[in-house]
């Protein structure tokens, strides 16, 4: 059978990420994708024009429905928006005998608050701790921890302030960097650093859901961390390079990239 992934995420009406973007991705790495709605986006190329969070009680319903006859070999996480969403979800998840991947959505790449500044305290004390990975950018480590990372040197310190959360292991995401793409992924043990080359591409819509996706994929079909976050970050690289232009902002990456080529 193949493996089971859960995405909990909002919905993002334009495509290019959220469950949208999730269950491209899962279908693309060969795994059966899931999904659990926790908010409704108005989006396009150009921004989110409007968001509404679903109730907590939608949320563990349709949470408890998958996972209760289905089941589930890994979990991913995106836009929770509040307080009460990221406490509903961390529970879950905590009762739940499987990989969670964390993604501490706050911020959209046209700079849209998908996040209540209220529940950044319940994304450190409640979801953080659950998690297996989290890979949150650097935008979402300054607003968990404080710190600002300018240079490739402070990347170690943002994952201490991240581990220190909690989570068994974080992916700390430099892409906003100058330079080569490059995360650190530790436990803090552990030190991996992965580099990719950076394309000149604007269109990267959805990459973090994207990425934590085919993480989430990867682990569900038993990998370890390192192994699991090593092809999760190939994946998306060759998604960004075949991202394409769509409305008249930015355009999303391309899921399929790998399908289209025959790789897969």
């Amino acid at each position: 059978m193949k493996p089971l992934v859960l995405t909990v995420a909002g919905s993002d009406s334009g495509g290019g990420a959220g469950i949208q973007a999730d269950l491209k991705t899962m279908l693309a790495l060969g795994v059966h994708g899931m999904s659990v709605v926790t908010a409704v986006t108005a989006q396009n190329s150009l921004g989110v024009q409007g968001a509404w969070e679903l109730p907590a009680e939608a949320v563990r319903a349709q949470y408890r429905s998958v996972v209760d006859d289905i089941g589930v070999q890994a979990v991913k996480t995106g836009m929770l928006a509040s307080a009460e969403l990221v406490e509903t979800v961390a529970g879950l998840i905590g009762d739940t005998d499987a990989p969670a991947v964390v993604d501490p959505v706050g911020i959209s790449k046209h700079g849209d608050s998908l996040l209540a500044a209220s529940a950044l305290d319940a994304v450190r004390t409640k979801l953080l701790p659950v998690a297996t990975v989290a890979t949150p950018n650097l935008d979402e480590v300054a607003q968990l921890t404080g710190v600002r990372v300018e240079t490739e040197g402070q990347l170690r310190e943002a994952a201490a302030a991240v581990l220190s959360y909690g989570p068994r292991w974080v992916l700390i995401k430099g892409g906003h960097l100058p330079g080569d793409a490059v995360d650190l992924l530790t436990d803090g043990s552990e030190e991996y650093w992965l580099r990719a080359p950076r394309h000149d591409n604007r269109h990267t819509h959805g990459t973090g859901c994207t990425l934590a996706s085919a993480i989430a994929s990867q682990l569900a079909k038993g990998e370890s961390v390192p192994e699991a976050v090593t092809a999760a970050k190939e994946y998306v690289t060759g998604a960004i390079a075949a991202g394409f232009a769509l409305g008249g902002g930015i355009g999303p990456v391309d899921h399929g990239w790998a399908l289209q080529r025959g790789d897969s």
